[in-house]
């Protein structure tokens, strides 16, 4: 029988197989890190166009993997989706910078300001992605616009004879879409672009039988397209959502461990009968550790302990953790579940050094403070707005009266920073901007629309909450809670 590994083991084991950079944008898929939770199986199916998804739930991840022929045919089997095995992938548009196949976003901001429309210019991207042999003569993506504008026939028979030659070979053209935050500064003109790819997707979907598009967009992004190509509502009918439930988290962090190199994973994998090896050096945990919640806790409690503190009235370290990570729809994002996992492994060994588990409780407390504060950046970044309609309630605790909320606001003439801000962000465009909430003048509507956002949730007694995960760096108190960060 394997022994257990020692603290110090699992610390060094932590530190390995949870980096603390968790950069999407930085990070590529490997052999090692490609975990496939039986959740995600629908947003790879190929009819699957539109894929929905926040921050760090891995859209970029599965972006970058189907793109990849190795990884692409792991998929395959361990999903059982046959078809991903007879694909031809290219990339649509992406973070990495890749100019023959589909303009950066300087370009895009030139291309925009010379009035080009976003639908010219995503069949553009179709084309060359499906070799047009013409357009692989012209260098600058304006020209290649211009040519596809000049030329409607040669454009539908490239598409034509694509899709009769894909139907020959029994395979599929796959375009992928990702990134999309980056496509524009301007918000509006963001959801411009969006709305010209599932534009183009929509009518590939009901013109073709074997070229498809897969778009990885933020949900937020999908709702602004709505406005300016109200038909993207039809691809929701085979839109899929990255979630992850705690199950799949710890299956992930589970995986992590046990796929890093040397003879502590060795060890490790030891501990749980029924690892296997399908590919060398890839090792999948058996089914307990995938997606049994009891073996989970088992394995999880040899690591952190079995509370948060003396006894089980601070909680369970299993469920506390991914418990006060979820967002107001009870989503945990696995980059917020890994970094705070890593940030709780580097504050035990730097305060609890001698402590008998691997993690101590209180690294744990600072691992959910470094997610939120890692959370409400992004969403800083991601949604401007929502800070601005936070802010007011710092120094109060939660749960709140909605009524103490909305004086909260009218004390604070929030309806006039949100116009601001948006006047600021969109250049003036008063009108047209796409930057704020919808109805920033009702502001049970605003309510409502955080609500939706996952940045507040409602009580049963009908009092407002935030979730730990953006309470805590919003300087908002709750009683017995997580300290919030001070501001």
């Amino acid at each position: 029988m394997t022994a257990e590994l020692s603290a110090d083991e699992y610390r060094s084991l932590l530190s390995d197989a949870l980096p603390r950079a968790q950069d999407a944008d930085t990070v590529q898929p490997t052999l090692n890190t490609l975990f496939t939770p039986d959740s995600h199986r629908l947003a790879l199916d190929v009819d699957t166009t539109v894929v929905r998804g926040g921050r760090g739930v891995g859209k970029t991840f599965w972006f970058r993997s189907l793109l990849d022929e190795r990884l692409r045919l792991v998929a395959a089997q361990e999903y059982r989706i046959d078809r991903l095995s007879r694909l031809s992938v290219a990339a649509g548009y992406g973070a990495a910078l890749d100019p023959g196949r589909y303009p950066g976003p300087a370009t895009l901001r030139t291309l925009v300001e010379s009035g080009v429309e976003p639908k010219d210019l995503w069949t553009t991207v179709l084309l060359v992605a499906l070799g047009q042999p013409e357009l692989q003569k012209i260098r600058f993506w304006n020209k290649r616009v211009e040519w596809v504008r000049a030329h409607p026939d040669d454009r539908d028979w490239t598409i034509a004879e694509a899709d009769r030659q894909t139907q020959e070979e029994g395979s599929t053209q796959l375009i992928l879409f990702d990134a999309l935050e980056h496509l524009h500064a301007d918000r509006r003109q963001a959801d411009r672009l969006v709305a010209g790819i599932l534009q183009l997707a929509l009518e590939l979907r009901l013109g073709t039988r074997n070229i498809r598009c897969k778009v990885f967009i933020r949900p937020d992004m999908f709702d602004g397209a709505l406005l300016h190509f109200p038909d993207a509502s039809k691809l929701t009918t085979n839109a899929a959502s990255l979630h992850w439930a705690p199950a799949n988290l710890y299956g992930l962090f589970f995986h992590s461990l046990g796929n890093q190199p040397g003879e502590t994973a060795a060890r490790f994998r030891a501990l749980t009968p029924g690892w296997t090896e399908p590919t060398t050096g890839r090792h999948l945990p058996p089914p307990s550790l995938r997606g049994d919640e009891q073996a989970q806790a088992e394995a999880f409690k040899a690591i952190a302990g079995p509370y948060m503190g003396a006894n089980f009235r601070k909680g369970h370290t299993y469920t506390w953790l991914p418990n006060h990570l979820m967002d107001g729809g009870e989503q945990v994002s696995p980059r917020s579940f890994l970094s705070a996992l890593s940030e709780a492994v580097q504050e035990t060994i730097s305060r609890y050094a001698t402590h008998g588990y691997a993690l101590h409780h209180e690294g744990i407390r600072s691992g959910v403070q470094s997610a939120s504060r890692i959370r409400v950046k992004e969403i800083r970044e991601d949604l401007p707005w929502v800070p601005v309609a936070i802010e007011p309630m710092q120094g109060q605790q939660v749960p709140i009266d909605e009524s103490l909320v909305l004086a909260l606001w009218e004390t604070d003439a929030l309806t006039d920073a949100l116009r601001r801000q948006a006047e600021s962000l969109g250049g003036g465009d008063e009108g047209e901007i796409r930057t704020g909430p919808r109805n920033p003048d009702r502001y049970a509507d605003l309510v409502d629309e955080l609500i939706d956002l996952g940045v507040m949730r409602r009580r049963k007694d009908g009092r407002i909450d935030l979730p730990d995960v953006y309470r805590i760096a919003f300087s908002v108190g709750r009683k017995g809670g997580v300290p919030k960060v001070k501001a």
